[in-house]
C-alpha cells in the first residue's frame, strides 16, 4: 500500500497556481490566480466585516489592500461564485449557475478564447492564441489608479476611465467621489464629489502637472499625457521594477498616492491632496488667489487690478465670492496691459482656449485685442515655451506654489499697470542701493582687517585647524575653513558664512548680559546686531561643555543645507582661539512657551492664529522626515524649540540633538538618549529606540500643550494622578475633552476644529510606535474633515503624586532642561 501511494504522488502533476481562466478551468471561490512574474493576484474577498463576496485584485506581496474589483455593485451573498468563460467565448461571473456580471463582447472563436491576469495587475479577455485582446479589466477601474492603467476619455469608441471611490470601507460599491478627466478648454484631472469639484491638477503644461511635481516624469515615475483626435489620456510608469505604486480615492474624501518596495509588506503614503488650504478648488472665489507664503491666516487675496465683491465677507475670512474688477478701472483700449504672476498653479481651463500655433508674443497680442482676454500663458513649458493658453472672463481657483507652477500674464488696467511698474522700479533702486552700501563697507572692513589678520594668523591657525580636526569635520569642510580664513577668498562654505571673532564680539558687545536671550545645557544664546543692522541670534558654546561639541558639530555639519519656511535658518558659525558659536537669524517674538504657558502672553493667541502655528510646525517636521534631501529625526521638540518670527510663524529651531536617517532606514537606536522629559516618546525613552514617530509623539504632546495652555509635566492629583496627556485622554474617554481646553480658546467659533485637534494630538501620543499617524497623514488630518480612527491609551500617563508641604513643585523644572541618560 505504501509503494502504491508513493507511485500515485509521483504520478501526479507539479502543480503551480495558474494565471489563466479557460473554458475548461474557470475560478471559483476560494481559488486564486498568481500573475506569472507573482506581482498580484485575483480571487474572491470579502472586504471589512462584511459577508458578501467580490472579485478583487491586490499585490502578491500585500494582500491587505484590495486595488481593484470587478463585480463592486453586484455582490455575492454567498461562496457559490464561479469566473468562468462560457458558450459565447465572454468572461462571465456566475452565483448559484446564474450569470450576474458578464463581459458581452463579440468573440470569433471560443476555443481559442482565454481570460489571463498579466504582471501588471490587468485581466484581459484574449483569443486568437494571446493576439488580440478583446477586453480588459484596466478599462473598467474602481478606486485605484496603477501603473499602465490609462485615466481619460477614448473619443473614437466613447470610453472614458476615471476613477471612483468605494461606498465606505466596508463596501466596495460606487461612492460619490471621483478622479476624472475634464477634457473641455486645456483638458485637466479633478478630484470632485458628484458634480461638485474639490481639488484639480491644472493643465499638463508639457512636462507635467504644475501642481503635482511628485509624480511627474523623474527618477522613480514616468508620466505620458496624450490629447489628439483619438483620445485624452495620462497614463503612468514606474522606473524601478522593485517599485509598487498606487494611487487611491478614499471614501473620507481625499486622494492618497501610495509606493512600496516589492519585499514590504506595507504601503507608504507618497502624496496626497487636498493636502492644504489652499488646495481646496475655489477656496478664494472668482478673481481671487490663495497664497500659503503670506502671514495672515485667510490666505486670500485679490488679483491685480481686482477688489472683494464683499467686503464684509473678506473681513469674515470668507473668500467664497471672489474679487471684481476695481471699480471705474477699464481693461479696454484704455492703456491697458499685462503684469506677470510667477509660480501659480494657473486658473482652471475649463473654458481655457488653446492654439499651440501661436508664439507668446503673439498670444500676448491676440489676448490684447480682445477685450474679454482676461489672461494668457504659454501651453507648453518645455523647450522655453510653446502655444497660447487664454482665458476669456472670470478667473477660478489659482494659487501660488512652493515649487513650481506657470508665469501667468494677467490683464489690468493703465493705473494698476503703472503702479506695478513703480513698485518694480523702487524695489530695483532699492537693492542697487543696499548693493552699492554693503560693497563700500565690505571694502572698508576688509582694508581695516587685513593687518589684524595678519597678526592674528600665525596664532591662530594652528589652534583653529586643531579645533577643527578634533570636531571630526570633514577634510573638505576643513580645507575650505582654513583657505577662507588665510585669504579671504570665500566666506561661505555652501550656503553657511563663516563669521570673525571680532565680528560677533562687536554684534553682541562682548557677549553682554543685558544681551542674552536665555541659556540651555549647551551654553548661552545672545541678541547681536551686525554692522549692516541685521538683527542675529548667537549660540555660544560653553567652554566646558562636552554635550554642546556634539551639537555644534550636528549643526554645522547637519542643517546648514536645510531651507524650509517653518525652520529656524542657520546664517552661519565662527570656530576661533577656544570659542565655538552659531549664528541664526533673530526671532522676536521668543519662543512659543514665552506665550502659551504664560496666561497674560496666552491672550493674545486667537484660535486662528494658534492652528496656523500648528499647521506650520507640522509641515517644518513632515519637511524633516520626508522632503529635505536625507530623512532627519529631531528628537528634542518642545515649545521651546519652536521660535516666532515678526508675524508670529513658528520655526522648529535646535537641531543639535537631530539623527540624520538614510533614505530606506525607518528606526535607530542608541546607548545614549537624549531629549527632554515630557516629550520623549516610550520607546525612546525606556529602550532607546527612535524613529520618525518618535517626532510624531513629540508633536502630540505640543499640540496638546497649545491647545490648552499647560505643560505635559503638570501633575494633576486625584485617583489615579496624570500628567496632561493622561488627563486629556481621561477627559477624552468621558466625553468631556472640552473642559481642559484654555478659556481664550474655548470662546471661539471653532469648537469643532479644536477638537479635531485634539483627537489628533491624542493619536500622536499613543503608546505604540506603529500606531502614531505619519506627519504627512497629520497634516492630512488637519486640512481636511475626513473621518478619524479612535485613538488608543497613551503612554506615561500615570504619575506618583505628593500633597504635603514638603512635596516637589507641581511643575517639572526638568521640561525645560535638555536631559541626556543612558537607556539599559
Amino acid at each position: 500500500m505504501f509503494l502504491q501511494f508513493l507511485l500515485l504522488l509521483l504520478a501526479l502533476p507539479f502543480c503551480t497556481p495558474a494565471d489563466t481562466i479557460t473554458p475548461t478551468q474557470p475560478l471559483r471561490d476560494g481559488d486564486v490566480l498568481v500573475s506569472k512574474g507573482e506581482r498580484f493576484v485575483l480571487g474572491f474577498f470579502s472586504p471589512g466585516n462584511s459577508s458578501h463576496r467580490y472579485v478583487g485584485l491586490w499585490c502578491y506581496s500585500i494582500s491587505t489592500t484590495v486595488v481593484w474589483v470587478l463585480n463592486r455593485d453586484d455582490p455575492i451573498n454567498d461562496t457559490s461564485g464561479v469566473l468562468s468563460i462560457n458558450t459565447t467565448g465572454n468572461l462571465v461571473l456566475y452565483r448559484r449557475d446564474s450569470p450576474l456580471w458578464y463581459t458581452n463582447v463579440p468573440v470569433s472563436s471560443v476555443n481559442n478564447t482565454v481570460a489571463q491576469l498579466l504582471d501588471t495587475g490587468n485581466l484581459v479577455l484574449i483569443q486568437d492564441d494571446g493576439k488580440r485582446v478583446v477586453w480588459q479589466g484596466f478599462d473598467h477601474p474602481t478606486d485605484t489608479l496603477l501603473p499602465y492603467m490609462k485615466l481619460g476619455l477614448d473619443r473614437r469608441t466613447g470610453l472614458n476611465r476615471f476613477l471612483t471611490s468605494w461606498e465606505s470601507e466596508g463596501d466596495p460599491g460606487t461612492g460619490e467621489y471621483s478622479f476624472k478627466m475634464g477634457v473641455s478648454g486645456s483638458p485637466q484631472i479633478f478630484f470632485q464629489k458628484g458634480f461638485q469639484p474639490l481639488w484639480r491638477t491644472g493643465p499638463w503644461d508639457g512636462l507635467g502637472w504644475a501642481s503635482v511635481p511628485e509624480v511627474s516624469s523623474g527618477p522613480i515615475f514616468n508620466t505620458t499625457f496624450l490629447n489628439n483626435k483619438d483620445e485624452v489620456s495620462v497614463v503612468y510608469t514606474v522606473t524601478q521594477p522593485s517599485v509598487l505604486s498606487r494611487l487611491t480615492v478614499h471614501s473620507d474624501g481625499f486622494l492618497q498616492f501610495y509606493t512600496a518596495q516589492e519585499s514590504d509588506s506595507k504601503w507608504v503614503s507618497f502624496w496626497l491632496a487636498p493636502a492644504e488650504r489652499c488646495d481646496t478648488y475655489g477656496r478664494c472665489g472668482p478673481n481671487g488667489n490663495c497664497n500659503l507664503i503670506t502671514s495672515d491666516f485667510f490666505k486670500c487675496t485679490c488679483l491685480a487690478g481686482f477688489e472683494p465683491k464683499s467686503a464684509r465677507d473678506w473681513s469674515l475670512a470668507d473668500g467664497s465670492q471672489g474679487c471684481v474688477r476695481i471699480q471705474g478701472s477699464s481693461v479696454c483700449r484704455s492703456g491697458e496691459g499685462f503684469i506677470k504672476m510667477a509660480h501659480l498653479k494657473v486658473p482652471d481651463t475649463s473654458a481655457a482656449r488653446v492654439d499651440t500655433s501661436l508664439s507668446l508674443e503673439e498670444c500676448r497680442e491676440e489676448c490684447l485685442n480682445n477685450c474679454n482676454c482676461s489672461a494668457y500663458t504659454s501651453a507648453n513649458v518645455s523647450g522655453g515655451g510653446s502655444g497660447c493658453l487664454s482665458w476669456y472672463g472670470d478667473l477660478m481657483d489659482t494659487r501660488v506654489l512652493s515649487v513650481g507652477g506657470q508665469d501667468l500674464f494677467l490683464r489690468v488696467d493703465a493705473i494698476t499697470l503703472a503702479q506695478n511698474k513703480r513698485k518694480k522700479n523702487i524695489f530695483h533702486k532699492k537693492w542697487l542701493m543696499v548693493i552699492l552700501t554693503v560693497g563700500l563697507a565690505l571694502v572698508t572692513v576688509l582694508m581695516v582687517s587685513l593687518s589684524w589678520l595678519a597678526m592674528k594668523k600665525r596664532k591662530g591657525k594652528g589652534r583653529q585647524h586643531k579645533l577643527l580636526f578634533n570636531l571630526n569635520l570633514s577634510d573638505t569642510w576643513l580645507a575650505h575653513y582654513s583657505k577662507a580664513k588665510q585669504g579671504n577668498e570665500s566666506r561661505t562654505h555652501s550656503k553657511l558664512q563663516l563669521f570673525d571673532l571680532s565680528t560677533i564680539v562687536a554684534a553682541t558687545n562682548n557677549f553682554s548680559f543685558t544681551n542674552k536671550l536665555g541659556r540651555g545645557g549647551f551654553g548661552s544664546v545672545y541678541k547681536g546686531q551686525l554692522s549692516n543692522g541685521q538683527e542675529i541670534a548667537v549660540k555660544r558654546l560653553s567652554k566646558d561643555s562636552g554635550q554642546g561639541v556634539e551639537e555644534f558639530k550636528n549643526e554645522v555639519t547637519l542643517i546648514a543645507e536645510l531651507q524650509h519656511r517653518n525652520l529656524v535658518k542657520l546664517l552661519g558659525c565662527c570656530i576661533e582661539e577656544e570659542e565655538k558659536v552659531l549664528i541664526y537669524e533673530y526671532m522676536p517674538n521668543k519662543s512659543l512657551d514665552y506665550f502659551i504657558f504664560d496666561e497674560t502672553k496666552r491672550s493674545m493667541l486667537t484660535w486662528e492664529k494658534c492652528f496656523e502655528i500648528i499647521i506650520g510646525i507640522a509641515r517644518g517636521i513632515l519637511y524633516l522626515h520626508q522632503d529635505s534631501r536625507l530623512r532627519i529625526i529631531h528628537r528634542d521638540l518642545k515649545a521651546s524649540n519652536v521660535l516666532l518670527d515678526v508675524d508670529m510663524i513658528p520655526k522648529i529651531s535646535d537641531f543639535g540633538m537631530a539623527r540624520l536617517f538614510g533614505g530606506n532606514q525607518i528606526e535607530g537606536s542608541t546607548n545614549r538618549v537624549v531629549g527632554t522629559y515630557g516629550y520623549m516618546s516610550p520607546e525612546y525613552a525606556m529602550e532607546g529606540l527612535f524613529s520618525i514617530k518618535s517626532d510624531v509623539y513629540s508633536f502630540g504632546v505640543l499640540l496638546l500643550e497649545i491647545i490648552t495652555g499647560r505643560r505635559n509635566t503638570t501633575y494633576y492629583c486625584g485617583s489615579p494622578c496624570f500628567n496632561l496627556v493622561g488627563y486629556v485622554w481621561s477627559l477624552w474617554t468621558e466625553n468631556k475633552a472640552l473642559d481642559i481646553v484654555d478659556l481664550s480658546l474655548e470662546k471661539s467659533n471653532h469648537t469643532n476644529e479644536v477638537l479635531r485637534c485634539i483627537h489628533i494630538g491624542l493619536l500622536c501620543v499613543q503608546e505604540f510606535a506603529i500606531d502614531r499617524p505619519t506627519m504627512l497623514t497629520i497634516i492630512s488630518m488637519l486640512s481636511n474633515n475626513s473621518t478619524l480612527p479612535s485613538p488608543n491609551q497613551p503612554a506615561f500617563v500615570v504619575k506618583s503624586c505628593h500633597n504635603d508641604a514638603n512635596s516637589p513643585s507641581v511643575e517639572a523644572s526638568v521640561n525645560e532642561l535638555t536631559i541626556t541618560m543612558d537607556a539599559r
